[in-house]
């Protein structure tokens, strides 16, 4: 199914891509860790055809060293902070990779709330040399999930939890980044993001589609995955539709390797 999508991609979409675009940051999302794309079997299908690793940028890091070639890296994120503490601390990593190489342009690949920030990073800094975004399952136009997340941190459940100390208030902890992902309305954080300019790039969005699996995304509607639907970016997105659940797998990793092949020759 994906394959046809990306033939009529090529067809569609002429935005010339950089031949610099050497390096991929790997962005996971709510309460992910960066290892998480290498368990997922993502970054052994990356290797497999030549991609290098380049380990996990930390927070403590004050420098980087960059391999030549295609590369790719994880992330150490706050996945429970909100997204503009979170946004900070992708800064910082981006900063330097871009320290260490100068000059050449960047892919940002994001699973769940990680497609967003991805996406709050490229308006919040459009100087920066980012070449495509492409988003698994992210919620671009917010979930029911962060709702319902959000009411229960509000509630004596959220009190509760808050009372056994900061290691088990999940809830607490969780609360801004909630309220950021709730269906974008006026005031929330996705109703403004959706209506700044977005940089010129390529941006792709990979849905879950259930028509496609017995269960789908219980996480986030098909509908708020698809990049299309934002208001900045309509006729801008392709959309491949897959099959699957909320998370990661083998199958995606394949498919990520078709689309950043796609993404190289055109």
């Amino acid at each position: 199914m994906w394959k046809k999508w990306l033939l009529l991609w090529m067809l569609l979409v002429g935005t010339a891509f950089p031949a610099g675009a050497e390096t991929l940051i790997l962005i996971q999302g709510y309460q992910a860790k960066g290892a998480d794309w290498r368990s997922s079997g993502i970054t052994d299908a990356l290797i497999s055809a030549g991609w290098l690793d380049g380990g996990q940028i930390s927070l403590s890091a004050t420098s980087l060293e960059v391999p030549p070639g295609p590369r790719f890296f994880t992330v150490e994120l706050s996945t429970e902070a909100q997204l503009l503490r979170q946004l900070e601390q992708l800064k910082q990593h981006i900063d330097k990779v871009n320290s260490a190489r100068p000059g050449e342009s960047l892919i940002l690949v994001g699973h769940s709330a990680g497609g967003v920030l991805g996406r709050l990073f490229m308006v919040q800094y459009p100087q920066e040399s980012v070449s495509a975004l492409i988003t698994f399952a992210s919620p671009h136009l917010g979930t029911e999930s962060a709702e319902l997340g959000l009411a229960l941190s509000q509630s004596p459940l959220g009190w509760a939890t808050g009372l056994l100390g900061k290691k088990y208030d999940i809830l607490g902890r969780s609360e801004g980044l909630f309220f950021d992902l709730v269906r974008e309305r006026p005031g929330s954080l996705l109703f403004w993001l959706n209506r700044q300019p977005h940089p010129q790039a390529r941006y792709v969005s990979v849905v879950r589609d259930e028509n496609l699996s017995w269960i789908g995304d219980l996480v986030v509607p098909v509908w708020s995955q698809d990049m299309n639907q934002v208001l900045q970016l309509r006729g801008r997105a392709v959309t491949i539709p897959t099959d699957g659940n909320h998370g990661l797998d083998q199958k995606d990793g394949k498919l990520l390797l078709h689309i950043l092949r796609r993404l190289r020759s055109s």
